[in-house]
């Protein structure tokens, strides 16, 4: 097997991120687009020594049950979803499969896995969208670039983005044909318009956020008014004149509307700024956040530290259950949030410490923090090995661990057994529909 042959191919299982994943010779072949069960066509288009990456060449002998026209023009070019040719129950049973797989091939452990609690209607669920803007000045464009690329793929509407989000893309581009606003060309550094960044609420209420190589736009004034009357409350104006890949810049003012944007979650307000991290499913993180409340068992006695703590959210809504609450973070901005969404939300009884988990907690632990319950909710990489350490010295009776990444929380769930804390159970909640990702939840008891 060599690169450009074509193969007939059978795919007998999905991969990680949703592809087919055929055989040949006993070697894996990874093939975006099919199902298990499927015979395609297929050409090699990457190989490495133990596997090798597939293109489809054509449409199956045989469509697999499971299978569906996507609903989506730009789909698979544009890479923001991963499964879109898939029925959605089969996109939570493949997800399923992927948490029960991760545990007892990394983890060494075997836990039942109940059904991802999904989506009654997995579409419009996004409440931020960041499209970056192409094309000219004539003819603009905004839509997502393609996988491993800076190709933009032009997009018309996205079914995941929440209303009216389409709507204010569509204000902008009228704007900048009507003004010749030349969009960023990353290449020579040229142009105005870089992104446009919209954050929706759960009222359909819109934050839009321009990002623009330079200082000022032209009639911007009027570009705002016309966003107003879209469905927009604040309007704000990002300059980002450094040549990288980050969207957002450090200067940000107000051209019309509120400076910030209110939310609800779990019962809390949030304002959030154009920068603030805000969980892009409110429904399903609600979902996901019950169920680690459920999981915590929290008694009005009790004393909670929530690790990798973000703006605040998990802390919070846990503080109302019980004595007091501790939240970690190493972000100072999102400690800042924290406090004053605690203010905000008339909650008194949290304390917020910024730092790194690895430095802080084990600080903390030394110094002799016991709380009852321990919250962590890492970034992808998982659990530092100082922090699992810590948490087995201060010996919660509950450790609850909310994972963006099974593959590490299976990791660090062997590591957790070695220091006394069995897994009990674990709940996969479908945050991300259409994609391959899946957040997932697990309890460990102390022995």
């Amino acid at each position: 097997m060599k690169k450009n042959d074509v193969l007939t191919l059978t795919a007998h299982a999905l991969g990680a991120d949703m592809e087919g994943v055929c055989r040949h010779e006993g070697m894996a072949v990874f093939v975006p687009g099919m199902l298990p069960g499927e015979t395609a066509p297929v050409r090699i288009v990457k190989e490495q020594k133990r596997f090798a990456f597939g293109r489809l060449e054509g449409k199956p002998d045989v469509p697999a049950p499971t299978r569906r026209e996507p609903d989506c023009p730009a789909y698979p070019r544009c890479g923001g979803c991963s499964c879109r040719h898939m029925s959605y129950e089969a996109t939570l049973d493949a997800k399923r499969q992927q948490v029960k797989d991760c545990f007892q091939r990394i983890g060494h452990i075997d836990i039942d896995v109940p059904p991802v609690l999904g989506m009654a209607e997995p579409s419009a669920y996004r409440n931020k969208t960041a499209l970056p803007v192409g094309g000219t000045a004539d003819a603009p464009r905004v839509g997502f670039f393609a996988p491993r690329s800076h190709a933009l793929i032009p997009i018309d509407r996205c079914p995941n983005a929440m209303p009216p989000a389409d709507q204010l893309c569509e204000a902008v581009l009228d704007w900048m044909r009507a003004n010749r606003v030349a969009p960023y060309v990353e290449e020579s550094h040229t142009g105005l318009m870089r992104h446009i960044v919209i954050r929706v609420n759960r009222q359909g209420e819109a934050m839009v956020t321009l990002v623009v190589n330079g200082a000022s736009l032209p009639k911007e004034k009027e570009l705002a008014a016309a966003l107003m009357q879209r469905g927009a409350v604040s309007v704000i104006f990002n300059e980002n004149r450094d040549k990288t890949n980050v969207i957002l810049g450090r200067k940000f003012r107000t051209i019309a509307g509120q400076d910030t944007l209110k939310d609800v979650l779990c019962g809390l307000t949030f304002d959030l700024s154009p920068a603030a991290f805000f969980q892009v499913n409110p429904s399903q993180t609600e979902v996901l956040y019950q169920t680690a409340l459920d999981y915590a068992d929290i008694t009005p006695e009790d004393t909670l530290c929530d690790v990798y703590c973000g703006a605040g959210t998990i802390t919070l809504m846990m503080a109302r259950h019980c004595k007091t609450a501790l939240g970690i973070e190493i972000v100072p901005q999102a400690i800042d949030n924290a406090r004053q969404n605690a203010q905000r939300n008339g909650i008194t009884n949290t304390d917020f410490r910024v730092g790194a988990a690895e430095e802080v907690l084990p600080r903390l632990v030394d110094e002799g923090l016991r709380p009852d319950v321990i919250v962590v909710d890492p970034p992808r990489k998982g659990l530092d090995e100082k922090v699992i350490h810590a948490m087995a010295k201060a010996a919660p009776r509950r450790i609850v661990y909310v994972s963006c990444n099974v593959a590490t929380q299976a990791r660090d769930a062997a590591l957790l057994q070695e220091a006394g804390y069995r897994l009990e159970k674990v709940q996969p909640v479908d945050m991300f529909a259409w994609t391959s990702g899946v957040e997932n939840v697990g309890l460990f008891v102390k022995e």
